[in-house]
């Protein structure tokens, strides 16, 4: 179902001359209001009940190309799974021209108030039966392989010294410009977090991004999987924990952890990229690497 329909991309969506990656998960939430008003179980009926509504338990993406300023940005959302109470669907992102922007694949539980996933009503699970398709995309990081035994070539990334790979972290407060209307922290601002870390990480160890920009950018969410456990309230202290363990020419893989008041509701595996002025991916320069020597 084309859920969003030649959008254009705005100032506001922007982080330098390329649209955020959080505005990939905005996207993503407007396709899925669109697709869940469509299929009568609409976001609004679930928040009048203090539910959550379609909340992401596992997240797999992967970004092809990021937008400029003025690109027109489609989304289709196709149910690819329908369970007692969890949907998973697949979004696919193109540009004007069809071309490919983002894929994602997501699997949808609604919360209900006391913390348990609400069943599907009959009639919504029927919409989405109806609409399902078989679809083999995998978007998502590739499995690291292992270094090769027999003396051929292995994976670059593989072989990589984790043992001398940094570790870096944060402290968020959660405040209401981080929070949706069901006072949790609003998924969307993970990626943010994340990235703020990593930006301060980098910063303490050679230039800052401000200074290696320009016609490349760097450290712009290229793949991910994360899982989400358990959700973030509003006046939380989240800690964000990353562990690098994989660095070369084309990505930076990081597993992440976000945890509060000793429970972890975050965990995942993000691979970082470097992309051109057009959106397109490239390789990182030397000197973007050298903070994760």
């Amino acid at each position: 179902m084309r859920t969003l329909t030649n959008k254009r991309v705005h100032f506001g969506e922007f982080a330098g001359p390329l649209a955020h990656e959080s505005a990939i998960f905005d996207w993503q939430l407007i396709a899925t209001q669109e697709l869940a008003a469509a299929s009568d179980y609409p976001f609004a009926a679930i928040l009048e009940d203090d539910g959550i509504p379609y909340a992401p338990v596992v997240v797999d993406a992967s970004v092809h190309r990021y937008p400029e300023i003025g690109d027109a940005v489609n989304v289709d959302a196709t149910p690819v799974a329908v369970g007692e109470s969890s949907l998973d669907l697949i979004y696919e992102m193109t540009d004007g021209d069809g071309d490919p922007i983002a894929t994602i694949r997501a699997t949808h539980v609604t919360i209900g108030p006391d913390g348990s996933a609400l069943p599907l009503p009959d009639a919504a699970r029927d919409a989405y039966a109806s609409a399902r398709v078989d679809e083999d995309l995998d978007p998502g990081p590739e499995p690291i392989s292992e270094p090769s035994t027999d003396g051929g070539d292995a994976d670059p990334a593989a072989v990589a010294d984790s043992a001398s790979l940094p570790s870096y972290g944060t402290t968020v407060s959660i405040r209401s410009p981080h929070v949706e209307g069901a006072e949790l922290a609003y998924f969307e601002e993970y990626p943010r977090f994340a990235g703020t870390a990593l930006e301060a990480f980098v910063a303490e160890r050679g230039p800052s991004v401000g200074d290696m920009s320009g016609e490349k950018w760097p450290y712009k969410l290229r793949d991910w999987h994360w899982e989400f456990k358990a959700p973030v309230p509003f006046e939380s202290e989240l800690r964000v924990d990353c562990e690098v363990v994989a660095v070369d020419q084309e990505v930076i893989r990081v597993v992440h952890e976000f945890s509060s008041g000793g429970t972890t509701n975050i965990e995942g595996v993000t691979e970082y990229g470097c992309f051109d002025r057009t959106g397109e991916p490239t390789t990182f320069e030397e000197v973007m690497l050298e903070p994760f020597r």
